[in-house]
């Protein structure tokens, strides 16, 4: 069994055990269920393209950062220019929880993506009651059916959708519908980095197609490289999290991107 499958196996028994606490009803009624979305397509045509992430711990690397708060670190995303900032919500492996989010949704006016392992509608209602903008789909725990199926139900919630690819074969996954495309640097299965091997994954998708650089940027000369390959957005987390001041260095690394 894969790290992936001890993930998704964990996540079924959450999303199970999250319906019978909060119905989908319930949901509805939340006060962030009826706001208008932001759109994170918009966003990374005007701003900087970093889809910048707090995440307190990964599998592969273990505790990243257990000191930095949401709130302190999203308002420095924004202030220096994130086009839209990644939450992690999984807690089990991870260390997020959707109170992440909650805690930053008033006080942010970027696009939230709520990052996690979304293989049931019901996260998809859970994700618009916290205030989240846009949805993760990862093709790898999931049916080109499902990526189909799920896309449909994240617009007509008002959310939108990036689809998350590693290999060849999950090109089947993509229609037409899905707002972003992101290659995933990392493979999930055994963690290893390879950013040719995503420049290659990219240059196959559809001409137009917005394309999103995710995972294993870990230094300013990643981040020329993968611009020059003409990504048009880069979700990095761990190269702000693992520093003590988060905040602090995504504004030098956004003072040093600016006259790129």
């Amino acid at each position: 069994m894969t790290i992936l499958d001890k993930i998704i196996e964990q996540k079924a028994m959450e999303v199970s055990l999250a319906k019978k606490n909060i119905p989908i009803e319930m949901l509805k009624d939340t006060l962030f269920f009826q706001r208008e979305g932001l759109s994170l397509k918009t966003t990374v045509k005007e701003r900087s393209g970093i889809i910048a992430e707090f995440k307190r711990q990964s599998p592969s690397k273990g505790i990243i950062n257990a000191k930095a708060q949401p709130l302190e670190v999203a308002t420095a995303y924004q202030t220096f220019g994130a086009s839209g900032i990644s939450v992690l919500t999984d807690f089990h492996f991870f260390g997020g929880n959707i109170q992440d989010i909650l805690s930053i949704r008033e006080h942010i006016h970027t696009p939230i993506l709520r990052k996690d392992f979304m293989i049931d509608a019901y996260q998809f209602y859970e994700a618009k009651a916290i205030g989240a903008d846009v949805v993760l789909l990862i093709a790898a725990c999931l049916s080109p059916l499902q990526v189909s199926e799920f896309t449909d139900l994240a617009h007509q919630l008002g959310l939108e959708v990036l689809l998350e690819l590693h290999t060849e074969e999950e090109l089947n996954h993509f229609n037409s519908e899905v707002d972003m495309v992101g290659i995933n640097n990392r493979n999930l299965k055994d963690f290893k980095v390879d950013l040719e091997h995503s420049v290659r994954l990219k240059n196959a998708l559809p001409a137009g197609t917005l394309s999103v650089a995710e995972s294993g940027i870990y230094a300013l000369e990643d981040f020329k490289y993968l611009k020059k390959t003409r990504f048009d957005a880069f979700l990095m987390g761990e190269f702000f999290m693992k520093n003590e001041n988060p905040a602090r260095k995504f504004e030098q690394f956004a003072n040093e991107i600016s006259n790129l």
